[in-house]
């Protein structure tokens, strides 16, 4: 028997039989790592231990919360801690895969370049986590444009907690005895300057005027890599390729978009016709106001202005066929119209409009571009009932004191 007990104890430690072994933690959800790489630490401070390193889009089981930071389990069991704001939901996943596949198909509205390493965000927000860069002087395809303010909003929570129950605590018995309320005091008498405190804006339930201080925004760009990766970058970090000699008759204003049209043969060197589209600086909903046509000159050899149109509002996608283009502009109507130009020589002629992409009203639009403004002002100001009494009780100090 004792041998017996003796063979158990050595195939236990020969297998690794361990009885002190702590079970695993139950998983309250699931997410997904959002940058390239990402360090899960031993701990929640920041100088803690790396004990595991992960991919964008590794699946992690979230075990633990403590306020913005979680406590995660990878793939090989190893545990730790996390930025809340680093990683990503099942949802977000999807639709990045969606926005990467449907980036495959979108025109390009150019190429660009940066001067700099370049965080490329899975969302129009500086929130949203970097899940690749683009190297200094890569060139990627500029596909659209989107201006978002700087919000310090909170971003979504990955994990949904269940809400703390309650505990119900036993109610306490009543005294049987009861005790008479005191007698109640002679009503206030009103101020003396209730007139002018009527007419007010508290008591009118007139609003006062809002605070239309614009929030500051930031433009960002959706781009496709040469991988045919697409995520979004602040505009302002790249640059649109287009070749100096002509993009020195910008005038301060930005470039957001050139195409080729065609190209010439002056002695030994070939040059291109070029169409750009440009905006003035700032944010603006639309995506240019201005297009212009360059074509070479071969007689004073430099590139000169075919075609110019201003002072429109021109929406993306631009787009170049062997011979013309089109571009989509909103007219006074509110509406959309894709007009098409055909090229004959250096001249360019007008080839008729047809309806363009759906566009809301603008009132809708409008309304969309000071959703931002508002929700913070409302925000910040008190309500009409919270006013009223703050006042009402302003009024009691003023005559008990």
């Amino acid at each position: 028997m004792r041998s017996l007990s003796l063979f158990i104890l050595l195939l236990c430690a020969a297998v690794g039989c361990r009885t002190d072994r702590k079970p695993r933690a139950p998983a309250i959800g699931e997410a997904y790592a959002g940058p390239l790489s990402l360090g899960i630490r031993q701990d929640i401070a920041p100088r803690s231990t790396v004990v595991a390193t992960v991919s964008h889009g590794d699946r992690l089981e979230v075990i633990e919360r403590r306020r913005r930071f979680l406590r995660v389990r990878v793939a090989n069991g190893v545990e730790g801690w996390t930025d809340e704001r680093q990683l990503l939901r099942k949802e977000d996943m999807d639709a990045l895969r969606n926005l990467a596949e449907g980036a495959k198909a979108m025109p390009s509205q150019g190429v660009a370049s940066t001067y700099d390493t370049l965080n490329v965000h899975t969302e129009p927000s500086r929130s949203s986590p970097s899940f690749i860069q683009v190297r200094e002087g890569e060139m990627v395809d500029v596909l659209a444009r989107r201006a978002s303010a700087q919000s310090s909003r909170p971003p979504r929570p990955v994990v949904a907690l269940p809400a703390p129950q309650k505990k119900a605590t036993p109610k306490k018995k009543r005294e049987q005895r009861r005790v008479s309320s005191p007698p109640m005091p002679p009503a206030p008498k009103p101020p003396e300057d209730w007139e002018r405190l009527s007419r007010s804006a508290a008591v009118t339930g007139q609003e006062p005027p809002e605070d239309t201080k614009p929030l500051p925004m930031d433009e960002w760009s959706l781009i496709r890599t040469a991988a045919g990766r697409s995520g979004w970058v602040l505009t302002r970090r790249i640059y649109m390729a287009i070749p100096d000699e002509v993009a020195q008759y910008a005038e301060g204003r930005r470039i957001t978009s050139y195409f080729a049209l065609g190209e010439v043969r002056d002695r030994d060197e070939i040059k291109k016709s070029w169409l750009w589209t440009t905006v003035e600086s700032g944010y603006h909903e639309y995506d240019f106001d201005s297009f212009r046509v360059f074509n070479w000159s071969l007689r004073r050899h430099r590139y000169e202005t075919s075609y110019i149109e201003r002072n429109r509002i021109g929406y993306f996608p631009v787009t170049v066929t062997s011979g013309g283009f089109s571009v989509c502009v909103e007219k006074k109507d509110g509406k959309r119209y894709r007009r098409k130009y055909v090229l004959s020589g250096n001249s360019v002629r007008s080839a008729g409009e047809t309806p363009c992409e759906t566009a809301p009203p603008k009132r809708l639009r409008e309304e969309a571009a000071q959703a931002a403004v508002r929700v913070t002002a409302t925000a910040a100001k008190p309500s009409l009932s919270t006013r009223i009494k703050e006042r009402i009780a302003d009024w009691r100090k003023r005559l008990f004191r």
